[in-house]
């Protein structure tokens, strides 16, 4: 059975930092691709940032460039978002997701984290 777990949310003020975790379990880790997405109140859900299976490469939303990476551990079966200089903006719930390289059916996601910002 496969999960993702995240973790590491919480209420942080304007200009402070996150680490967002996203443990992954009852998958081979190494052959998907992750992502942070993120559903703020009354909108729709949007990609935050992704790393491929190797690690070899990232992708970031323009909102987030600069402020956010999302690294990952292949020898933990961990995912992360490290998120600096936080903005209100930035509030919402954020999800991991696990897209398999290949099998595009093999596509799974986390129950989600809360980040809360004040200003």
């Amino acid at each position: 059975q496969v999960q993702l777990v995240e973790s590491g949310g919480g209420l942080v003020q304007a200009g402070g930092s996150l680490r967002l975790s996203c443990a992954a379990s009852g998958l081979t880790f190494s052959v998907y691709d992750m992502g942070w997405y993120r559903r703020a109140p009354g909108k729709e859900r949007e990609f935050v940032a992704s790393i491929t299976w190797s690690g070899g490469g990232t992708s970031y939303a323009d909102s987030v460039k600069g402020r956010f990476t999302a690294p990952r551990d292949n020898a933990k079966n961990t995912f992360y978002l490290q998120m600096n200089s936080l903005k209100p903006e930035d509030t919402a719930i954020y999800y991991c997701n696990a897209q398999h390289r290949v099998i595009r059916q093999a596509n799974y996601w986390g129950q989600g984290t809360q980040v809360t910002v004040s200003s």
